[in-house]
């Protein structure tokens, strides 16, 4: 499984976050931008836009997100934003959405490594827990926490 997306995706993710946080300099955003197009290899959709058009959703702009996933051949749409992704159109598309928790439950269960008591930092900032998470969590037989904000420094 390879993360993929369209310079437009990045232009809304870069639009929301400064708009949610103003203090954060856009020389830092498009750092970010930047990075995360290095670290994945061939992660930068491109030539989807003749699909957007033909495309029906309860958004229609996010039109442009289905049809970039159409596009890179995705098995699925990572988002918190569910409702205008329904499940009946993404079928006809062979792709689902997921709630970002869901996902890296799924990486856990799936057995693919997502460790992060390994990691030096976790940030874990959501206010919206998903208590579907918690449910799947315990069924797969782990651990979970209601999450709250959190700057954990692991000293390895």
């Amino acid at each position: 499984m390879r993360a993929k997306w369209s310079e437009t995706i990045h232009d809304e993710w870069l639009r929301n976050v400064f708009k949610d946080n103003p203090q954060i300099s856009p020389d830092r955003l498009a750092r970010t931008r930047k990075l995360m197009n290095e670290a994945v290899r061939d992660c930068v959709v491109a030539g989807y836009e003749d699909l957007i058009d033909s495309l029906a959703l309860p958004d229609p702009d996010d039109r442009h997100v289905l049809a970039a996933a159409i596009r890179a051949g995705a098995e699925v749409i990572v988002t918190c934003n569910l409702t205008d992704f329904p499940g009946e159109i993404l079928a006809c598309y062979d792709i689902e959405a997921m709630h970002p928790d869901d996902f890296l439950v799924g990486l856990k269960a799936g057995g693919l490594g997502l460790n992060l008591t390994a990691a030096d930092y976790v940030l874990h900032m959501d206010p919206w827990w998903n208590p579907a998470v918690e449910d799947q969590a315990h069924r797969l037989g782990q651990q979970l926490t209601r999450p709250r904000p959190t700057l954990r420094n692991n000293p390895g």
